[in-house]
């Protein structure tokens, strides 16, 4: 088991894992994120939501200046103490925001996809259709280098946008609430190896990570790390994962930041 005397490296998805999936509410994890905080353990938040918000979450938690990935991992935000790399301050993976929308534009108007980009309406409207508070909604907006969209269409139609999305080098992501399109270059698994191998260079050592999600979209993520939680979710879908043993993985008996909670209290004894 680890210990936190170790080089850690602690990586966490936002909705459902480290944030309350209905409330938004996070103080069940308030102690060890104070943990982390006081051993200078990196706590890299995981999310298919913008750099924006992230940034602002990292505000709520005080972990300003610390690495993050954001958007599924199009957007990799460096660590406030890299600013010397050229990559700084945040690098975007792939096709660009404004490009990516011109596609979707394109393809709608083509083939008659029904879908609502985030894009499309200003904030007042984007709050009538998500329930997003206003800041939330002016935050979301601001995506660099992926698109969220509301799904209105079929399940056959979905295959045909799927397939079209592929054959131009993109993909359409499910995420908790709503849907994702990025390129194929992204990932929550490729952009942890980014920051993996710019640790290594950094502190001329290999951390050993944990990564903590609550559902299918976030199997790649925890495929990535040396051990992974689970936290129980509200997904239909099982989560799998290529090493499933009990060494490596833990499922919480609790939701959001409860399982987040008792994820590390399994993992690293205090």
């Amino acid at each position: 088991m680890p210990s936190l005397h170790d080089p850690l490296l602690i990586i966490s998805d936002l909705d459902g894992t480290l944030l309350e999936h209905h409330s938004y509410r996070w103080e069940a994890a308030s102690p060890w994120i104070n943990i982390l905080r006081q051993h200078e353990i990196p706590l890299v938040l995981c999310s298919a939501k913008s750099a924006a918000e992230i940034i602002d979450w990292q505000n709520e938690f005080s972990l300003t200046g610390q690495p993050f990935i954001a958007e599924n991992g199009a957007v990799i935000q460096l660590d406030a103490r890299w600013s010397d790399s050229e990559d700084y301050p945040r690098l975007l993976t792939g096709i660009h925001h404004e490009e990516l929308f011109s596609i979707l534009d394109k393809l709608r108007e083509k083939f008659g996809f029904k879908f609502t980009c985030f894009a499309d309406v200003d904030e007042s409207t984007l709050c009538e259709l998500t329930g997003l508070t206003r800041k939330q909604a002016s935050l979301a907006k601001l995506n660099e280098a992926s698109e969220t969209l509301i799904w209105r269409d079929s399940d056959e139609m979905m295959t045909a946008f799927c397939d079209q999305l592929m054959m131009l080098g993109l993909v359409l992501l499910q995420g908790g609430r709503f849907w994702h399109v990025l390129d194929m270059q992204a990932g929550k698994d490729k952009a942890l190896h980014w920051l993996q191998e710019q640790f290594r260079q950094r502190d001329g050592k290999q951390r050993i990570t944990i990564g903590l999600g609550d559902s299918p979209s976030d199997a790649l993520l925890l495929d990535s790390v040396d051990y992974a939680v689970i936290v129980k979710g509200y997904s239909r879908q099982t989560m799998t994962l290529q090493n499933d043993s009990p060494q490596r993985v833990y499922r919480s008996q609790s939701y959001g930041p409860e399982g987040w909670k008792e994820g590390l209290d399994h993992f690293i004894p205090r």
